[in-house]
């Protein structure tokens, strides 16, 4: 699995950082760092699209989903045959959004140790290099000049965990509302409200502490990542808007 994992995902993204910095303007690698994520998140960007229209299609039929819930809780396999039924009716594929995490992962994972490796040192192996690919003449650690990828940046992991929020809230349904009426909520109700708080506001923080404890060029690829995000959820929003 660890020789699959390095000939297929580490390898190629190793040998696509080493071409960029050989061909941008003084081997700045944050430019690279910057370039290899959108093109990472262009070659996703079908299974993206996906998932985002599929997280769009099931906030459209979300109180059509709570009324079953609660007409048949007492009947899990009839409310488990029309919840799929509805699904079939709207078009909605539920495991998009699991498929695009289950392909992405191995990439993020992948983009993170190449990074972390080159933020520390600079030294391209020429074994893990394809033979059209050559070990770039100059790198530099200073993206545009000023910014140090190898060190910590504190603004930079504070944009990061603002833009995560950002994102998390286009991303994530509005809150259940809360029960008014005395009765005591359903779990799932709980469990909604438990995970649209923490995706909103804890995981941002989480995702910007790492951003600083690990180097500014991961800082850099989280944030690119982020901008990339938002600006694809509400473009593919605005075609789905557009088109209804």
């Amino acid at each position: 699995m660890a020789s699959f994992f390095h000939t297929a995902i580490y390898q190629p993204i190793y040998n696509a950082l080493a071409f960029i910095i050989g061909v941008v303007p003084g081997g700045d690698i944050g430019i690279a760092i910057v370039l290899i994520t959108i093109l990472v998140r262009l070659i996703l960007f079908p299974l993206s699209m996906s998932a985002i229209k599929t997280q769009i299609s099931m906030r459209s039929i979300e109180p059509q989903l709570k009324e079953l819930r609660e007409k048949l809780k007492d009947n899990k396999e009839e409310l488990a045959r029309r919840t799929m039924a509805l699904f079939k009716e709207n078009n909605i594929n539920p495991f998009a959004s699991f498929l695009l995490i289950l392909i992405q992962l191995p990439i993020i994972i992948g983009l993170y140790l190449v990074l972390e490796h080159e933020s520390k040192a600079v030294s391209f192996d020429p074994s893990i290099l394809y033979a059209f690919v050559q070990v770039p003449d100059q790198a530099s650690l200073l993206f545009l000049g000023f910014v140090d990828l190898a060190g910590k940046s504190i603004v930079l992991a504070i944009i990061v965990a603002i833009t995560q929020f950002i994102y998390a809230r286009l991303m994530m349904p509005p809150l259940p509302p809360k029960n008014t009426s005395g009765n005591k909520p359903s779990f799932q109700d709980d469990l909604s409200r438990s995970m649209n708080l923490q995706m909103k506001y804890v995981f941002p923080v989480v995702i910007g502490v790492v951003a600083y404890a690990a180097s500014s060029a991961i800082a850099l690829y989280f944030l690119v990542g982020n901008l990339f995000s938002i600006g694809q959820e509400l473009a593919i929003r605005r075609m789905h808007n557009g088109k209804k």
